[in-house]
Parts: C-alpha cells; sequence; structure tokens
C-alpha cells in the first residue's frame, strides 16, 4: 500500500537534488526567465500529486481574486502549500523564513528568483525591510504569497497567526485574499504516506479596506480557519478530527 507514496518521495527528493545542483548554471538568467526554471520544480510535482497520488486539485473562488497584483494569506497544513504559488504562476512571490536559507544553494535562488526571506526574530528592522521589499515587488505586478502562522499546522488545529501579514496590509495598502485548503489531509505534515483524494484550495473574499490591525487579524485568522474547517469536514463526511488522522473516506496510495 505505500509503494506509490515510496516512489513518490524518491522522485520528488530527487528531482528537488537536481534542481538545486543544476540551478547554478542557470544563475545568469534574468528573474523573468530564472522562475520559470524554479517553477520547474512545483509543475513536476503537480503532475505527480495528481497522477502518482491519484489526488485531484480543485480551485474554489478564483472569482474573488481581483485582475491587479495582491497579497494571498494562505493556510499552511502541508509541504503542498510550498509548490502551490510557483505552480499558479511562476512570477508570484513568496514570503519565507530565512531557516530554509541554510538548504544549499536555495537562498542564492530565492533571491535571484525575487523572493523574499525573513528573520522572524529580527524586531522592527526586519518588518520595516519585508515591507519595502513587498511594496517593491508589488510595483511590479508580482502577487505575494504569506503564510501568516508561519509553519505547517495539521488538519483540525492552528498555528499562532504572526502579525507581519497585517503590517503588510496597513502599510502597502495592497488587497488581501485569504485563503483556505484541506492539503494536510493527502499530504500530512511529517509523514511519509500520501493519502489519495480531492484536495481543495478555495479563495476567499478579500479583506476589507481599512481594518486596524489587531481587528484585520481576528477576521482574517476566523476567515481562515473557518472556511478550513469546512472544507475539512466536507471531506470527512462532518467530522473533522484535530489530530489530522484519517477516517475510512480517505484511502492511502498503493
Amino acid at each position: 500500500m505505500i509503494v506509490r507514496a515510496l516512489i513518490f518521495n524518491i522522485l520528488f527528493f530527487g528531482w528537488a537534488a537536481v534542481i538545486l545542483l543544476v540551478g547554478w548554471a542557470f544563475l545568469p538568467l534574468s528573474m523573468t526567465n530564472y522562475r520559470r526554471y524554479i517553477a520547474l520544480w512545483a509543475r513536476f510535482a503537480n503532475f505527480m500529486v495528481r497522477h502518482l497520488l491519484g489526488v485531484t486539485v480543485e480551485f474554489r473562488g478564483k472569482e474573488n481574486i481581483p485582475d491587479e497584483p495582491v497579497i494571498f494569506a494562505s493556510k499552511h497544513q502541508s509541504a503542498w502549500d510550498t509548490t502551490l504559488f510557483l505552480w499558479l504562476d511562476p512570477d508570484y512571490a513568496y514570503i519565507m523564513k530565512s531557516d530554509l536559507g541554510r538548504i544549499p544553494f536555495w537562498s542564492w535562488y530565492v533571491l535571484h528568483c525575487g523572493h523574499i526571506l525573513i528573520d522572524r526574530s529580527g524586531g522592527a528592522g526586519t518588518m520595516r525591510e519585508m515591507i519595502r521589499k513587498t511594496k517593491s515587488i508589488l510595483a511590479e505586478g508580482r502577487s505575494i504569497a504569506i503564510f501568516p502562522e508561519g509553519t505547517r499546522a495539521p488538519p483540525g488545529t492552528r498555528g499562532k497567526y504572526h502579525p507581519g501579514v497585517a503590517a503588510l496590509y496597513t502599510q502597502t495598502g495592497a488587497i488581501v485574499v485569504p485563503m483556505a485548503l484541506n492539503s494536510g489531509l493527502f499530504w500530512p505534515r511529517r509523514s511519509f504516506r500520501k493519502f489519495r483524494g480531492r484536495l481543495i484550495v478555495e479563495f476567499l473574499p478579500p479583506m476589507p479596506k481599512g481594518l486596524e490591525g489587531r481587528e484585520f487579524m481576528t477576521q482574517l485568522e476566523d476567515r481562515i480557519e473557518t472556511a478550513t474547517r469546512t472544507l475539512e469536514a466536507e471531506f470527512h463526511g462532518g467530522a473533522v478530527r484535530g489530530d489530522g488522522s484519517s477516517p475510512a473516506a480517505r484511502q492511502p496510495t498503493g
């Protein structure tokens, strides 16, 4: 029953290693073209998710995405989420924790693609730099993805929502589009096994303009978590498990 999961993990990490090892040779490319090179990692990962693991991916609420650069504030349950925005559009930028820069070569590639690495312990100076870079990226016509929890939270749970997204909302004037998903049901956190089923990504209505920072955070968290629990309950037939474990409806790949 774990054969497909084994093959997937070998191919996923093997392909990531190839992208990392070969990527230095493509650094002379422009930022735009280099982003397309790096996006090959996400495209192949999602090809395997759909065709090897048997996961269908459904997008809801696309009508809630305005025709201008936005800040996507997404729920974070799975490693799959890190492939999502590169898969949707190679020009999307990520705000990611600086710890990822410890992966060999990765920090070079992240910076050359125009993403943002932040040190969450860096204080006010880090926040100002994040705001400055975010304004610059939005001015280029590129949307930005941020995971307000900062790390993955298993299905049925929530992490601590960090205030950086509120600073971006109040200081950039950009539209913030909340996102819910149920990816942790299929690609669980720190799990070798993967599961078949219907993975749903839902773009929620944009946050209203003019909120004070604390009220923004309260509404954002409530919207994302409520919609996420709804997606989980839909999949489970109404039963949401706090530990992210699988009822009979979810079937392991094999």
